[in-house]
């Protein structure tokens, strides 16, 4: 089934509106916010579970029959719900992106909305509330911020250019890692939804994460690619398409750069 444009719109649309009321939420909470564990290396609050449900809900508003997944479920467990009917559609939800810097009252956190289509992202909304900005992609369309267009550009590995990298690489530290904080300017912010965003917007010229869920990169591998960006896994292999019908949780590894940098890290990660 192809889906037409004015569906895609409005699926666009109603993921910019619930983006925007759970990232405000988020912001009207992160100074009385109480965290806890959810494992050994990830923390979760009451905040990510309110705006989780304001985003489902205005979602269910205009989309019934439409499929979730989301981060947060019952204890140990992901939010899933399938999809009723067809088109089956499903919305890929991380409320709060990047919780660890919010339950820490550091405003660097995003909102995070990816519509999927037999496996593959056909929307992607990634919103960061602390700045205003909406970054959005839809399929067949440009990479957008704020309603503008965003490209990736063609920088490439410099001292005066930045790579994300993500956190908890193992013992001992991978060669390829220290190669990259040694001949870039290495980034980290806590959260993989904006650092994608970024890869689209031109700000980094690539990132590398090692254990994100799906709920971390499907709207912003989806808006990076809009952006001219090429997303793989660490040895250049799709990302896409996914089964969600039996997506229960499984990391992935990520690297998401531009065209130029992307071969390379590749190859120095595969060496």
């Amino acid at each position: 089934m192809c889906l037409e444009q004015q569906a895609l719109s409005q699926i666009l649309e109603t993921a910019i509106v619930a983006a925007r009321l759970a990232g405000q939420h988020a912001m009207e909470e992160m100074n009385y916010v109480k965290a806890t564990l959810k494992n050994p290396t990830e923390l979760v609050t009451d905040a990510d579970r309110h705006c989780q449900q304001l985003i489902v809900d205005r979602i269910k508003e205009s989309f019934p029959d439409h499929g979730f997944i989301a981060e947060e479920g019952e204890p140990g467990r992901i939010f899933k719900r399938a999809p009723r009917g067809e088109p089956a559609i499903w919305w890929v939800i991380d409320p709060i992106d990047g919780t660890n810097n919010f339950a820490h009252a550091i405003p660097i956190f995003t909102v995070s909305i990816g519509v999927l289509y037999e496996g593959r992202p056909i929307a992607g909304v990634v919103f960061d509330p602390a700045t205003e900005s909406m970054y959005t992609a839809v399929k067949g369309g440009e990479a957008q911020l704020n309603g503008r267009r965003i490209e990736t550009g063609q920088d490439d590995i410099a001292a005066v250019n930045s790579i994300g990298l993500d956190s908890h690489f193992g013992d001992p530290l991978p060669s390829w890692v220290a190669r990259i904080i040694r001949q870039s300017r290495f980034r980290n912010f806590g959260t993989t939804a904006l650092q994608l965003a970024y890869v689209a917007a031109g700000g980094l010229i690539g990132t590398v994460v090692c254990t994100p869920k799906l709920w971390d990169i499907a709207a912003g591998v989806m808006i990076a690619e809009a952006a001219g960006a090429i997303a793989t896994d660490w040895r250049g292999r799709p990302l896409f398409p996914v089964d969600l019908d039996n997506y229960e949780g499984h990391a992935f590894d990520v690297l998401v750069a531009n065209r130029k940098v992307h071969p390379r890290l590749v190859e120095w990660i595969g060496a």
